[in-house]
């Protein structure tokens, strides 16, 4: 099979949905994944055609250790990875004990942990993936309130900064084989941000763009940086320019 195989995770709405249309139009053969909408999953993956879909917990290292094995048995290759699928807690930064150890071990487990444990596992099958010629590319994606001191709760907002540290060390230490970059998006429409009509105004007065990111902004970037050959180890700022401000 030449075409390439990428398992994105978190697929089945959202940025992840977006990235999965977006791969798929660029001739990938798109390895689906959530935590609980099977249904979702199984239709989506019919309606692009290449596609496969997994159901898994990835707060559970068995169902990280199995998502990974059968993404590679579907075509007998992994040659991207993009860790999508993360965690929000929403909680005051001033109220210190909300944000209770439980919360702390939660948002890690699925946003840094669970992240790392997938490379891991994927590290054989995306070397392999180089050999073709190709460097093999994993893709986090991140947040801005891992760069700047801001985001939902305190936990949250340093548990995007170590991915976002994770993803430098990573690109280090994989290269050339593998190349890690990482997307950190601002406020994003989506379901579940249309509530947040705050940010909403924010980002409509401050931003230089006017705007917040659609998903299919984030999924522009990731298919470039799945498209290079070259760049490794960045954290791209994706927030319409609020950074600036």
């Amino acid at each position: 099979m030449d075409r390439a195989v990428a398992l994105v995770t978190g697929s089945t709405s959202g940025i992840g949905l977006a990235i999965a249309h977006r791969l798929s139009a660029d001739g990938v053969s798109v390895v689906l994944h959530s935590r609980s909408s099977a249904g979702a999953g199984r239709a989506l993956a019919a309606e692009l055609g290449d596609a496969a879909y997994i159901q898994a917990d990835l707060a559970v290292e068995a169902d990280r250790v199995r998502l990974v094995r059968e993404a590679i048995a579907c075509w007998g290759r992994l040659d991207m990875l993009i860790n999508n699928a993360g965690m929000s807690r929403v909680l005051p930064h001033g109220d210190l004990a909300a944000a209770t150890e439980a919360v702390w071990r939660e948002l890690y487990d699925v946003n840094v942990v669970a992240p790392f444990r997938l490379i891991a596992e994927a590290e054989s099958a995306l070397r392999q993936s180089a050999r073709r010629g190709r460097s093999a590319s994993i893709v986090n994606i991140s947040s801005h309130a891992g760069v700047r001191p801001k985001g939902a709760s305190i936990p949250y907002a340093a548990s995007k900064a170590a991915l976002n540290h994770m993803t430098k060390l990573l690109a280090a230490t994989l290269a050339p084989d593998i190349r890690v970059n990482a997307v950190a998006p601002g406020l994003v429409d989506t379901p579940l941000t249309a509530a947040w009509t705050g940010a909403q105004e924010l980002w409509r007065e401050r931003s230089p763009m006017g705007r917040a990111a659609t998903p299919e902004d984030v999924a522009q970037i990731v298919g470039m940086l799945v498209a290079s050959d070259y760049l490794t180890g960045e954290i791209i700022v994706a927030d319409g320019g609020l950074n600036l401000t």
